[in-house]
């Protein structure tokens, strides 16, 4: 198998109700960008604070902010065109950010991403902003939030400074309940840590030292230090490493169980006998999980490499779980050097198999995100 020419960029949909503070959300990804180069669609440049924005209002504009990062104002229709526009390797973006309308249906947007036939996006998550203060109120209003919260990835309670601690342990059992395996973070301000949605980029030496004052930089100046150092607090972050390879039965059985709060993982795992040529790139946010075969470099130490995010996961038993799922030690060592053409040895990785992308549709989708998107 081939893997894709190019690395795909992870779009994620940024959601929540008219005032839950999903644009000052977006802002703090802006100003804490740590060199990542953003593109960011949105349905209404008015609310974000970032002067050059406003000068892109009409839909169908682009700007860019001078500091790698771009927008643009778009309707649902024109999401692939956009879409298109944003991955030109000219862009040279790392991550795209949707803002979706406070009125918006965030399933739909997640729809269309899993259908787009766009080869160089992959699905980032839905990130659904909630008004902690409002949160009784808003529902009242707004029944539908039960149903967008039912196909979050990740939720953010945010204004939780505006609770009290009991009311805010109280708000986060109902929204647990209402959002099942999504992870949830508690925030003040928007302010969550930018590494819950994505890497920060690896730039060429010289590559940012030497560039014109950037927008990120006068927020920083205007502010302060931005980057509150407790944010990290919010979730967990657990490594995992083995030189064994992994059983792909029990690896699948495992991703298939994932506890909730698990919001991402990301790394390389080693299926030995299953595909000596490849290692398998492993991306899974929320529900959505996608392997990229990639060949192994000439003298790679062959090991599993994961790392799992994600908020009131238990780091122990993620360990346990994954150590429970590597390959029995063979009997003949000399084994390991047969090709691996053996009915057993293929039949081991049909399931991981089924979540390599081969044609740009949905395949490769878990059916139960595929129903949520349409049916929620």
């Amino acid at each position: 198998m081939t893997p894709p020419r190019t690395q795909q960029i992870p779009v994620v949909v940024l959601a929540g109700f008219l005032g839950s503070g999903k644009t000052t959300l977006l802002n703090h990804l802006l100003r804490n960008r740590a060199g990542t180069r953003i593109g960011v669609i949105v349905n209404d440049f008015g609310s974000i604070e970032i002067d050059a924005m406003t000068v892109a209002g009409q839909v169908g504009s682009t700007v860019s902010l001078g500091n790698g990062c771009l927008c643009c104002a778009v309707d649902a229709s024109e999401l692939d065109t956009f879409l298109e526009t944003l991955t030109r390797p000219s862009a040279r973006l790392d991550v795209i950010v949707i803002e979706a309308s406070g009125l918006a249906e965030p399933q739909e947007l997640v729809r269309m991403l899993l259908a787009s036939e766009n080869p160089h996006i992959l699905y980032g998550g839905l990130v659904e902003v909630v008004d902690a203060a409002e949160f009784d109120a808003t529902r009242e209003r707004h029944p539908e939030i039960d149903r967008h919260l039912a196909v979050a990835d990740l939720v953010v309670l945010n204004k939780t400074d505006r609770v009290g601690e009991a009311e805010q342990d109280r708000l986060r059992e109902r929204v647990v309940e209402l959002s099942g395996p999504a992870a949830v973070i508690p925030a003040v301000h928007g302010r969550i840590d930018p590494e819950l949605l994505f890497d920060p980029a690896l730039r060429p030496d010289g590559e940012e030292k030497v560039r014109q004052l950037t927008f990120e930089d006068l927020l920083r100046e205007e502010a302060g230090h931005a980057h509150e150092e407790h944010l990290h607090a919010a979730y967990e972050s657990v490594d995992f490493t083995s030189d064994t390879p992994m059983d792909p039965r029990r690896f699948m059985a495992f991703l298939d169980s994932r506890p909730e709060g698990l919001y991402r993982i990301k790394g390389f795992a080693d299926f030995g006998a299953g595909d000596r040529d490849n290692k398998y790139a492993l991306h899974a946010v929320g529900r959505f999980l996608r392997f990229v075969p990639q060949p192994w470099a000439r003298g790679e130490q062959r090991l599993t490499q994961l790392v799992m995010i994600g908020a009131g996961i238990d780091a122990g038993a993620l360990r346990d779980g994954l150590t429970a799922c590597r390959a029995e030690p063979l009997e003949n060592p000399d084994a390991a050097r047969a090709p691996a053409d053996t009915p057993d040895a293929e039949r081991s990785m049909w399931g991981v198999l089924r979540y390599v992308r081969q044609e740009p549709d949905t395949e490769d989708v878990p059916v139960d995100v595929q129903q949520a998107a349409v049916e929620a």
